[in-house]
């Protein structure tokens, strides 16, 4: 007899029994082949989502950081005459 259950999906449309299973293969995903034969990419996807916390903190830091770093740099060159500013091949800062 059929069951009525719920699943869930990662973006390649793979079934998995729980929201922590599908987003641990879309980080693996994300994170491709990691080391020799097996790859290391599903339990670093793991640790990944455990830490998330101690993470998206670190991030926040960096992106303030950044920031701060870039108004540094600008206010340096504004007050030299002697420099030109070279375009940045670093990704804008949201």
């Amino acid at each position: 007899m059929a069951r009525k259950g719920i699943g869930f999906f990662d973006s390649k449309g793979h079934f998995f029994k729980s929201p922590e299973e599908a987003t641990v293969s879309d980080l693996a995903a994300i994170l491709g082949k990691i080391g020799e034969g097996e790859s290391l990419a599903p339990g670093i996807a793991y640790t990944l989502l455990r830490q998330r916390e101690e993470i998206e903190k670190l991030f926040a830091e960096h992106d303030t950081m950044m920031k701060d770093y870039s108004a540094m740099i600008d206010t340096s060159v504004a007050a030299s005459s002697n420099i030109a500013k070279l375009a940045s091949k670093r990704p804008a800062v949201a």
